[in-house]
């Protein structure tokens, strides 16, 4: 798979299909950063005329996680990753388009060439940052994926 906004949201239909559905689209991903946005729509509404939460937690993961998958593909290691803790703040309704940033990735290189040098699985904490067309912040997550070698 590339990793080229349009490929990555034909990947979201095939595989992801709640987060396609409810409107969460990649915008852009380079080597240290990935935006993802989703617009508020009655389909990912909550009964407070704003953005469900768990659409903004799809949003934010996908941010993080395009990093990591974007790292794994590049090494042509077999590794896992898998998120085993996540933390969120919510600060203001979410409404109209609201992007979510992460631009950690080379947090991301040490972890994953630690893991790839060591053989030892690694845990890493990334996070993400939503802004809404103001540029207020609207919500912000954190996520520990975890990262271990595959076994061949």
């Amino acid at each position: 798979m590339k990793f080229t906004p349009g490929a990555l949201n034909r990947f979201l239909f095939w595989k992801l299909p709640s987060a396609f559905l409810t409107g969460v689209r990649v915008v852009s991903v380079s080597e240290v950063r990935a935006v993802v946005q989703v617009k508020h729509r009655w389909i990912n509404q909550n009964p407070f005329q704003s953005m469900y939460y768990g659409v903004q937690a799809m949003a934010a993961e996908l941010a993080t996680g395009i990093l990591v998958m974007k790292k794994i593909r590049a090494s042509g290691k077999p590794v896992s990753m898998l998120v085993t803790k996540q933390e969120a703040v919510f600060t203001k309704k979410a409404r109209g388009v609201v992007r979510f940033t992460c631009d950690e990735g080379e947090k991301v290189n040490r972890a994953l060439t630690e893991t790839l040098q060591t053989g030892e699985g690694r845990t890493i904490v990334l996070h993400t940052q939503a802004v809404d067309a103001q540029n207020d912040r609207v919500s912000s997550f954190s996520f520990e994926w975890s990262l271990k070698l595959k076994k061949t």
